[in-house]
């Protein structure tokens, strides 16, 4: 809740609050299965709209979409916000844009096979070291002979030109084996069918199109990623969430500390974009979340243990909320322990054992103060959400995606002239060659054939004159002389 240029997130003993200026120093939401994480990223979302911060979110469980529709109060909510005595709490909705990389519950989110990478797509197919070494050399012969890698048909038809042709590529490039390429070919038609032609294509999605205010009261747009479907295929998930992070990146320019974020992303389900990563993904992303709050943007990591994000990631996590865990096992008792040992101390809390018993909707909360450092561990209630709780109808879902500002701008994908048809083209006019010089080859050969039966057929006939010429020449003789004794 937005109050008095402060987020008001929980309150117990006193009210604890996000600053602001300290809100791009990042965050991290955690605690088990139904403890009400989801509930706190709705309000944190909400907020930062209000104070117009645009927001990107996932929802992985369909359960975000409510954000355009007010809050329906019902018991429960009425209680909490009795015992929170919040009495300008209001409900109420915030403007909000669809988006499924499918296409089918929001705007599509494409883009193209060159701007995601060979790196990031490396581990979206699950490449080995070795196989991913040969996908880079690909990518830089597309480079350099400008074929522009748009969807999943030109990164084939790349793979099979150079595999066809690796002999030639071998000294500048590096060696090419058809392994590998046949390895990477068969990983593109699973990721295809978990819906990577949806994903790779034109028109690319403008990353600057997430950063929208509503011209009525100038409250950022809250983007919700419908990912109930793509959150089935993780490998494209996490690498999507990826991509997201890196163009951000790259993208949007440095403009130091800002009283408020331009953008805000909450990436749910945080361990799914860290499992398996190879260690110079990992380091890539470290070094991007240490340097992106300096363009203005806050990153919220949401997952059930601290311990599914690596160390150096955590500890740019200014920010920190923390639900129930359970601890069952000694395993779980560990995870707790950690959890417990990440807050600054608060001697009048046993940060440990208050972890076990929370109950859903409550938290630990340390937010960072005007210094840049991590006030002393709370316990509070966190507030209820102003919008819609659980899911929407089709119906509404509709007709929000038909009064958005980016309708018809994303919806039908179009196939533009890229490495497939320029290589096709290629090929094509590599074959007319070869047919032509095998045509003039074969021509070549029937006319040799031809002049040498012309000259046999000569060399025949000249013999022929001559032994014709000298059987002339020995009948006269014999006949001279047969003459010669006839008259003896």
């Amino acid at each position: 809740m937005y109050r008095n240029n402060h987020i008001l997130v929980g309150k117990k003993e006193k009210e604890l609050y996000i600053l602001p200026e300290m809100a791009n120093r990042h965050g991290l939401i955690t605690g088990a299965s139904g403890s009400g994480k989801t509930v706190t990223v709705k309000v944190l979302a909400e907020s930062f709209s209000a104070m117009g911060v645009p927001v990107f979110l996932a929802d992985v469980k369909g359960d975000l979409a409510g954000m355009p529709f007010p809050l329906e109060r019902n018991d429960a909510i009425e209680k909490r916000l009795a015992s929170l005595d919040l009495p300008d709490f209001k409900e109420e909705g915030f403007p909000t844009h669809y988006w499924d990389i499918y296409g089918e519950s929001g705007h599509p989110i494409r883009t193209t096979i060159s701007n995601i990478g060979s790196e990031l797509l490396s581990r979206m197919l699950n490449l080995t070291e070795a196989q991913a070494g040969v996908l880079t050399v690909v990518f830089k012969i597309a480079e350099d002979n400008q074929w522009n890698l748009v969807d999943l048909k030109d990164l084939r038809l790349v793979l099979q030109y150079v595999g066809d042709n690796r002999k030639k590529y071998t000294l500048e490039y590096g060696n090419v084996s058809l392994q590998s390429i046949g390895a990477i070919q068969r990983n593109l038609l699973v990721l295809e069918s978990q819906g990577g032609d949806f994903f790779f294509g034109e028109p690319s999605v403008n990353i600057k199109d997430f950063i929208r205010f509503d011209p009525k009261d100038g409250r950022g747009y809250i983007n919700v990623l419908h990912a109930v479907k793509l959150f089935q295929k993780p490998d494209l998930y996490a690498t999507f969430l990826l991509w997201l992070l890196t163009d951000l990146y790259n993208t949007l320019p440095e403009v130091g500390d800002l009283k408020k974020p331009k953008i805000v992303f909450f990436f749910d389900e945080a361990h799914l974009l860290f499992e398996e990563m190879p260690d110079y993904l990992v380091k890539q992303v470290i070094q991007i979340v240490k340097l992106i709050r300096s363009k203005g943007i806050g990153l919220y990591f949401i997952s059930q243990s601290p311990k599914d994000i690596p160390d150096e990631v955590l500890a740019q996590l200014g920010n920190r909320i923390q639900h129930a865990l359970r601890a069952y096992t000694p395993q779980e008792q560990k995870v707790v322990k950690a959890a417990a040992t990440s807050f600054r101390t608060n001697p009048n809390i046993s940060t440990e054992e208050a972890i076990l018993a929370l109950g859903t909707g409550e938290a630990l909360i340390s937010f960072l103060n005007e210094e840049g450092e991590p006030n002393m561990v709370e316990e509070a209630t966190i507030l209820p959400p102003q919008s819609r709780m659980g899911t929407i109808t089709e119906e509404e879902r509709k007709r929000k995606i038909e009064e958005s500002l980016f309708r018809g701008k994303y919806d039908v994908k179009v196939d533009n002239v890229s490495a497939y048809e320029t290589l096709k083209e290629q090929l094509e006019e590599e074959a007319k060659i070869a047919e032509e010089q095998e045509l003039a080859k074969e021509k070549e050969k029937q006319e040799k054939k031809a002049s040498t039966k012309k000259k046999k057929s000569a060399d025949e006939k000249a013999a022929e004159k001559v032994t014709n010429s000298a059987m002339n020449t020995l009948g006269k003789k014999i006949g001279n002389s047969i003459f010669k004794g006839l008259f003896k």
